[in-house]
């Protein structure tokens, strides 16, 4: 486990060694808190959506796999892993080739919730990168067979069955909870 000082700077945070193992820290009211660890389902459903991504917009933009980024939470440095995020072309220069944490806000998380984390707890998070200028939060509950579209402007909607998940801010991009639960091979009851 990582050993750090009480408060962490965003420059001491980002010059930490790398996690021991598996294991990934996020920047959390100034602290170094390790992230949960992924389980065959959600990396499933990860491999899935990078699928889905890939198809809609590798051309326009950066579709990343747990890619710390750089935003502001409570007027304080937070730097959370996001299980993927996309940011556009127009936002992060193509030409950008650098090995350190996103430096732009994303205009799409997703985070997949983990059976150690519940529903209220990424729907807490998803509310922070809201308001760190996040245009849309996915939650994706492999329980519930569900995806939940959290936007800055309007209640949440949850996606289910056969309800097509499209948005305007993303065009192109259309599915259904069904397709991915199915593409990941998820089955339809599991404790």
């Amino acid at each position: 486990m990582l050993q750090t000082k009480t408060q962490l700077t965003l420059e001491e945070f980002l010059a930490l060694p790398e996690g021991e193992g598996d294991i990934i820290y996020e920047l959390i009211d100034e602290q170094a808190v390790p992230k949960m660890s992924p389980k065959k389902f959600h990396s499933r459903l990860t491999r899935s959506l990078i699928k889905l991504l890939e198809q809609w917009g590798d051309e326009r933009g950066e579709i990343g796999v747990e890619w710390a980024v750089k935003l502001t939470r409570h007027g304080r440095d937070w730097v959370p892993v996001p299980d993927l995020l996309y940011v556009s072309y127009q936002r992060l220069s193509p030409d950008w080739n650098q090995d350190e944490a996103c430096p732009v806000v994303p205009e799409l998380v997703i985070e997949i919730i983990s059976p150690e984390q519940t529903f209220g707890q990424l729907a807490a998070k998803a509310r922070d990168y809201l308001d760190a200028k996040v245009l849309r939060v996915w939650i994706v509950d492999s329980k519930a067979r569900s995806i939940t579209v959290f936007y800055p402007d309007a209640p949440p909607q949850t996606y289910r069955g056969d309800t097509l998940l499209k948005d305007p801010l993303f065009e192109g991009l259309e599915f259904t909870a069904e397709q991915l639960f199915q593409m990941a091979k998820i089955p339809p009851t599991f404790l």
